[in-house]
């Protein structure tokens, strides 16, 4: 069976891509008789006066043929004697990053093209960093235009030079510099009599002969369950594709994160049962016995695979919106989705030098290095070690769109995370001992104000016997953390009083983590003049504005409101305002 290549072209805008692709296609007469000929009537009305326009090939929307740029990722199906390969093009215009990176994550190797006449720019740096981010370990830089600077191998050299000087940081594992035309076809599928002083191989050879594949059959079994297939009640199989190692009839399984064992009992790869199966295989396994098994579970048998609830990773963020800690995503790492908090950005990394910078937000288009909080744990690696678990996207909770792209880098655990033991005296056996409900009063709006009012409610709860604890943002406290806590208060029995001045429009965040026993208490401050009260964001339980009352009668109002809370649950939940 033939090896299979997929790779990625990017680079910036008209440097190339789409016609280097479609010029080796048609070169290497790897298209159909009608696609050759649609491709020369098409060229009659392009923008080379007659001459055949090889981008067409590629560029099929109406768009991209109207601007002559490349806006989708465009695939491409074919294969040589040697070899088979799926190419997909992907846009180079900076509006479309999140394209190219869609490509890239697919790719095992990438061509990144430049115009022989700019040589190395920001687009090729920033389209460098994103093959290094998505796991690409091969590169081929193709210097094109070479025909519009004579083919001047000092050119060539200079921009090599730049290129690898450029790629020192990444520990790529093979970079080829190859010079071409690829209007003309110079180095496309044969060698070019303008290059004599080119040693290499032309592009066509090099990829038919390059070696990309890790012998993946030698890593340690594992399988993230993609679907549970149930027909009837006679059959109950787990479908994936196998991301590592080998397994075989017979052999023990370890299901994680539930830790259960299990011996395979039959393999099918398609329709067909097989002894064994191999890493890029899909399968469905089917046990010897009954376990709790569901999609995002993770089939493995080393039992070294982490679980965790909190990492750091490296991001690529793609949305309009600036990301700012606190704000919460859904999270899908492998098969498995569930909700997430970006609870610090440590820094981002500037595309031309490399360098980080400190930072509390990210715009569209940057790398930034940041902090995550899932809502349970997962089963995680590194992206290093095992890119079909190490890496992840996040989407928005809202528009149900990809925000952003990230690897793992590594979990955060131990003095990272506030860890509660298990135990036989519950939050209810604490609750009933203080003669209290739990609570998480969550103090938002007017800084100065919703401070002083948190500590005047929380004496008047001290002084009917309540048990409580005022928490406040510390210097550098992330709201993920700052409810985390919260939540520990609630469990020990108290009513957690919580002063914050976190952006209000994360405050969901928080409720998220605290669950039910979350009440929000908006402190509005209407401006002397104004005709009309600030827009009370979100849906907070109680709202109140005291540009009209004192801080005491604020607070008298909040608590008899809060002790409803306390005593009967089926009112949790109302709109107030006072």
């Amino acid at each position: 069976m033939k090896s299979l290549l997929k790779f990625i072209t990017c680079g910036s805008v008209d440097d190339g891509k789409s016609t280097l692709i479609g010029h080796m296609l048609y070169e290497a007469k790897l298209l159909f008789a009608d696609q050759e000929r649609a491709l020369e009537l098409d060229s009659r009305l392009g923008s080379r006066g007659g001459k055949i326009d090889y981008s067409l090939l590629l560029d099929g929307l109406l768009a991209e043929r109207e601007q002559g740029i490349t806006i989708d990722v465009a695939y491409r199906y074919f294969t040589t004697d040697n070899r088979s390969f799926i190419v997909a093009d992907t846009p180079g215009h900076e509006e479309y990053t999140r394209n190219m990176a869609v490509g890239a994550s697919f790719a095992d190797l990438a061509i990144i093209l430049v115009d022989a006449k700019k040589g190395v720019i920001t687009q090729t740096k920033r389209h460098t960093r994103i093959c290094a981010l998505m796991g690409i370990k091969h590169l081929v830089l193709a210097v094109n235009k070479m025909d519009l600077v004579n083919f001047d191998p000092k050119i060539f050299d200079a921009i090599k030079q730049e290129f690898l000087q450029l790629t020192a940081e990444f520990h790529f594992e093979s970079i080829q510099v190859i010079p071409v035309s690829a209007t003309e076809g110079d180095n496309i599928t044969k060698k070019s009599p303008n290059t004599a002083w080119y040693e290499g191989l032309a592009l066509l050879p090099y990829l038919e002969n390059v070696d990309v594949h890790q012998n993946d059959n030698a890593k340690q079994f594992m399988m993230p369950i993609q679907r549970v297939c149930r027909p009837d009640h006679t059959f109950r199989g787990f479908q994936g594709q196998i991301e590592g190692g080998r397994i075989a009839v017979g052999d023990e399984l370890t299901t994680l994160p539930s830790h259960e064992k299990a011996k395979v009992k039959r393999i099918l790869v398609g329709d067909q049962d097989r002894d064994y199966a191999y890493a890029g295989q899909p399968v469905t396994i089917q046990l010897d016995r009954e376990v709790d098994v569901s999609r995002g579970c993770v089939f493995t048998k080393d039992s070294q695979i982490q679980e965790a609830d909190s990492f750091n990773a490296t991001i690529l963020w793609m949305d309009d919106s600036v990301l700012t800690p606190g704000k919460n995503y859904l999270v899908k790492v492998g098969t498995k989705v569930l909700p997430g908090t970006v609870t610090a950005i440590t820094h981002k990394i500037e595309i031309n030098t490399g360098k980080t910078v400190p930072t509390d937000h990210i715009v569209k288009n940057e790398l930034a290095k940041c902090e995550f909080s899932l809502s349970d744990k997962i089963v995680i690696d590194s992206f290093e070690q095992n890119k079909s678990i190490g890496g992840f996207i996040l989407i928005d909770r809202v528009t149900n769109m990809t925000s952003a792209c990230g690897v793992i880098e590594q979990t955060l655990q131990g003095s990272d995370k506030v860890v509660q033991l298990d135990t036989e005296i519950t939050r209810e056996v604490r609750a009933q001992q203080k003669g209290q409900n739990p609570l998480t009063l969550w103090f938002t709006g007017s800084v100065s104000d919703q401070s002083a009012l948190a500590k005047e409610v929380e004496k008047r709860l001290v002084s009917t016997g309540h048990h409580t604890m005022l928490l406040k943002n510390g210097q550098g406290e992330s709201l993920q953390r700052l409810a985390e806590v919260a939540k520990l208060m609630n469990d020990a029995g108290l009513i957690a009083l919580v002063s914050n001045d976190s952006p209000i429009e994360n405050d969901q965040a928080a409720r998220d983590i605290i669950g039910q026993e979350f009440v929000e208490v908006y402190v509005n401050r209407t401006v002397a003049g104004s005709s009309s009260t600030n827009t009370t964001p979100g849906n907070p339980e109680i709202v109140i504005d005291t540009s009209k009352f004192s801080i005491e009668e604020a607070a008298n109002y909040v608590v008899k409101r809060i002790i409803k809370y306390l005593i009967n649950e089926s009112s949790r939940g109302q709109f107030l305002n006072f």
